[in-house]
């Protein structure tokens, strides 16, 4: 084929591609539009629960709701609160999103609720303005995690997230450190700040908070409610519906076993991935249940998360010590090579680097002893769900971290 006719067919080609794409795009935005409210939750911490938390509290106050999350384990729910789990072939894509709504659109919801999957800062504006384009956005806090994409500080990490500000709508958050950077990106969207008060979380009591089937924080619990209150539901109803929320995959809570002989306690917080939170939890279960027990913290690694690991071994060190830190999953070295450079004692670290769960189950019952507090961190997926789905099912009893 001569150069003039290739030429011509590879111009063919693309003008089928835009013309293919723009299409597309048309079909989008008439999905878009068939959905009366959209709302976008986004955040370090908390993004999954704030999504299922204002999904429950709109269908508390009967609204016909859609809710769509990325957690520990994707999954999609239809108006009567059923949540069905989302498989993918080849891993998460924000196309997710489109496919997602549109399935969602099928349903005519009032209110679609979609917990946003970017972390590339420019895919999380793309996802705003191209996918979603919501009524309503949300930004649960803004915390020093996934600094290799959004980094290198926590500034950083607001700037990224306030890409999924709305336009001509209104941003909902329970960030306060960072607020300056949302009532810039506010005021460029033109849409309107609403941010939670540290008097409307402490109006969310311990008594409100036993109620829930699972452990959940008063902040996101207030977050929540405010943007229920905003969409017209009445805020005991909006909290009844939370309150009969069953808790996700991956939630935190405290098992008791008795095992060959052992007196052992097993935490999933596998999915707390951040230091602040996780040092939180380590420091409040060692309170509640680490006297007399052993301490083992079980640190999952990820090799794609290695700033994670590294954040996560420099905070060990100013918590109170475990008598041993057992390192698995992938990329551990990361983590032992930095707790220790932290001076962290390394003859407390036991790294077992894709290691079989039936060898870490074998270890952690070799060093919890009589009596032991085991607490997974860092994170969930790798090998973290496998190791907590074990002790689950063995528990004597449960109960809300």
């Amino acid at each position: 084929m001569a150069i003039p006719e290739t030429l011509a067919v590879m111009a063919a080609l693309w003008l089928v591609l835009v013309i293919a794409g723009l299409g597309e795009a048309w079909r989008h935005r008439r999905i878009l539009k068939s959905i009366p409210v959209r709302v976008h939750v986004n955040g370090t911490r908390g993004k999954t629960s704030v999504t299922r938390l204002i999904a429950a509290g709109l269908r508390g106050g009967g609204k016909r709701v859609c809710a769509k999350t990325t957690g520990s384990a994707a999954a999609f729910t239809d108006p009567e609160g059923r949540e069905f789990s989302l498989y993918r072939i080849a891993g998460a894509n924000i196309i997710e999103q489109m496919r997602l709504i549109a399935r969602m659109a099928k349903l005519k919801p009032e209110i679609v609720v979609v917990e946003c999957m970017a972390l590339q800062p420019h895919y999380q504006s793309l996802t705003e303005l191209r996918m979603v384009r919501s009524n309503v956005g949300v930004i649960t806090n803004a915390r020093a995690d996934h600094l290799d994409v959004m980094g290198p500080g926590e500034r950083d990490v607001g700037l990224a997230l306030a890409g999924s500000t709305p336009v001509g709508g209104d941003l909902f958050t329970a960030e306060r450190d960072l607020l300056d950077i949302f009532e810039l990106s506010t005021q460029d969207r033109g849409s309107r700040l609403h941010g939670v008060t540290l008097n409307e979380v402490n109006a969310i009591s311990d008594q409100t908070l036993r109620q829930f089937q699972y452990s959940e924080h008063a902040e996101n619990v207030a977050l929540a409610l405010k943007v229920c209150e905003h969409l017209g539901v009445d805020r005991d109803a909006a909290l009844q519906g939370m309150i009969a929320l069953e808790p996700e995959a991956g939630a935190m809570r405290i098992m008791h076993l008795e095992y060959f002989r052992r007196d052992m306690i097993f935490v999933n917080a596998f999915a707390a991935n951040d230091p602040e939170s996780t040092g939180g939890i380590w420091h409040r279960l060692i309170e509640r249940h680490g006297e007399g027990r052993k301490l083992i913290a079980l640190v999952n690694c990820r090799a794609d998360r290695p700033h994670r690991s590294q954040q996560m071994a420099e905070a060990a060190v100013t918590w109170t010590p475990a008598d041993r830190y057992i390192v698995m999953g992938s990329g551990t070295l990361m983590f032992a090579r930095m707790a220790v450079k932290a001076g962290i004692d390394p003859n407390k670290i036991i790294v077992m680097e894709q290691g079989a769960m039936v060898d870490v189950i074998e270890t952690i019952f070799e060093e919890v002893g009589a009596r032991g507090l085991v607490v997974g961190m860092c994170n969930i997926h790798g090998g973290g769900e496998d190791v907590a789905r074990f002790f689950q099912n063995r528990a004597l009893r449960e109960e809300d971290v």
